[in-house]
């Protein structure tokens, strides 16, 4: 069952800009989505971006806002490319067993990410 959902946009000129700012991605990225995002050269932007556009669609699913530490909501990527979240802290205590879903795409100077949440519970 559907417990939320969440969509968020983030211009990739704007993460650009930042990328340069160490203060900003120690405060809003982990040191391995840092490592992460630096090595995609020329597509660094677009993929903190979409990283960034993640972690306020998450919020938005939640319904709370970002009531949480955003690097509680690390992205991770598999074998393939495929991004998912990562949570740790406070905030995997509170999905606790809902599953998270995580789409992210780029286009047009825009990131935009979508996550999904499922109820963990179980039907009897």
């Amino acid at each position: 069952m559907c417990k939320g959902i969440g969509i968020d946009l983030c211009e990739i000129s704007r993460m650009e800009k930042l990328l340069t700012n160490d203060r900003f991605l120690s405060r809003y990225f982990t040191s391995a989505e840092i490592a992460y995002v630096r090595g995609k050269g020329v597509s660094a932007a677009q993929t903190a971006a979409g990283m960034f556009a993640a972690r306020e669609a998450l919020a938005k699913a939640l319904g709370t806002g970002i009531d949480f530490d955003l690097r509680e909501a690390e992205i991770a990527h598999d074998a393939a490319g495929q991004p998912r979240y990562a949570l740790s802290g406070r905030l995997a205590e509170r999905v606790g067993n809902d599953r998270l879903f995580l789409s992210i795409s780029h286009d047009g100077g825009v990131a935009a990410a979508v996550c999904f949440i499922e109820s963990g519970a179980t039907r009897a």
